[in-house]
């Protein structure tokens, strides 16, 4: 198990908990989290069909980009570490 699985886990780990999370605290609508899983589902059957031939590896770095799209709606910006 390399790192970049444990990325990819993180994640898909990070997809479901911010999408649950912005559900919960009233950030995301029901139709906003709707979209969100169909891009997720359109994203996994989607990629592995692009003629591209790594494009099936490309699908924890578009999980990502959901999760930043998620962190923005969900904390208004980019959430501060410090």
């Amino acid at each position: 198990m390399g790192s970049p699985l444990i990325a990819a886990w993180v994640a898909h780990a990070a997809f479901w908990i911010l999408l649950f999370h912005g559900y919960l605290i009233g950030e995301l609508s029901a139709m906003r989290a709707a979209v969100f899983v169909v891009l997720w589902v359109l994203g996994f059957v989607g990629l592995p069909h692009v003629p591209y031939e790594p494009a099936h590896a490309m699908f924890p770095s578009f999980v990502a980009i959901l999760d930043i799209a998620l962190v923005f709606i969900a904390y208004h910006g980019d959430v501060r570490i410090a």
